[in-house]
């Protein structure tokens, strides 16, 4: 299989995870497509994807496409692939280009479709009303794509059931990316020699996510301390889960790095005020008064 020419479209951790999991089965893309740099942080520093600093480690060209229909782009492109990959690439690829591989298109989606379609289903899975402390059943999707969103036959799934629930954001994308790329990697070699015939989506048990926004891990302390505490575990990257207070007379944006739950309480431990640095909750506390 090492012959095989793929090219992986990715763009953010989760991606980079299930591509570390290919490189252990000698499984190396030929190329790889990634959302062009953007600016981040306070600086606004114009900043390449996660994917695209992993291509450079690895020595792999790397395309960052504004427009995937340009022409430049399908160009540098080409039409000479085995097998697409893509894993939270984060833009819609045209059908045109998804046929272009001699085996299509593979989407590695991280919950078990037809649950939770959609970008945004870790964090989703980890707001869900579940019990806190409970074991949680998840998992992860290899499909096809089609003209909807995760939408189309399912090639291989595994199921994985987590203790402790809810994992924090990070350790469950990490979690279900290399749950993902081991999947992955051991159905390559069976879909391309013709051994896995798709099965369709039972679409009457859909659910879907919701687009993640900015404003979307904001908390309410006086609020259900479950579903405070899950809003703090799922957006422990982006955008944060944050509360406002007044302080000095001025409303307050206050960041939660640290929470924990406990005898039906929601504990916060470690906050950023704004325009401070990170701190004891009982030390904000202490300075407020």
């Amino acid at each position: 299989m090492t012959d095989l020419r793929i090219a992986f479209w990715g763009t953010s951790r989760i991606s980079v995870i299930v591509l570390d999991e290919m490189v252990k089965e000698g499984m190396l893309p030929s190329l790889v497509v990634t959302a062009p740099p953007r600016q981040k942080g306070r600086g606004l520093e114009v900043t390449p994807s996660t994917v695209k600093v992993w291509a450079d480690a690895h020595y792999i060209p790397a395309l960052e496409p504004e427009e995937i229909k340009s022409e430049e782009f399908l160009k540098s492109l080409g039409a000479d692939w085995d097998l697409f990959i893509i894993a939270s690439y984060g833009k819609i690829i045209p059908r045109s280009v998804l046929k272009l591989p001699k085996h299509g298109t593979l989407n590695v989606h991280p919950s078990l479709l037809p649950k939770l379609r959609g970008a945004s289903p870790i964090q989703s899975a980890i707001l869900e009303d579940a019990s806190v402390g409970e074991p949680h059943d998840t998992g992860v999707t290899i499909m096809l794509i089609d003209e909807e969103v995760d939408h189309g036959d399912i090639v291989a799934q595994k199921a994985i059931s987590i203790s402790n629930w809810p994992q924090k954001g990070r350790e469950l994308e990490e979690t279900l990316g290399e749950l993902g790329g081991k999947l992955l990697v051991k159905t390559i070699p069976l879909w391309v020699s013709g051994s896995i015939i798709p099965k369709e989506q039972d679409h009457n048990k859909a659910t879907f996510t919701k687009k993640m926004t900015s404003g979307s891990g904001q908390i309410y302390l006086d609020d259900d301390p479950v579903r405070m505490y899950r809003k703090i575990c799922a957006f422990d990257t982006w955008p944060r889960a944050y509360f406002m207070t007044t302080r000095n007379g001025q409303e307050t944006r206050v960041v939660v790095t640290k929470a924990h739950f406990a005898d039906g309480v929601l504990v916060l431990d470690r906050v950023i005020p704004e325009g401070k640095k990170e701190m004891a909750y009982e030390d904000f506390l202490r300075g407020r008064k």
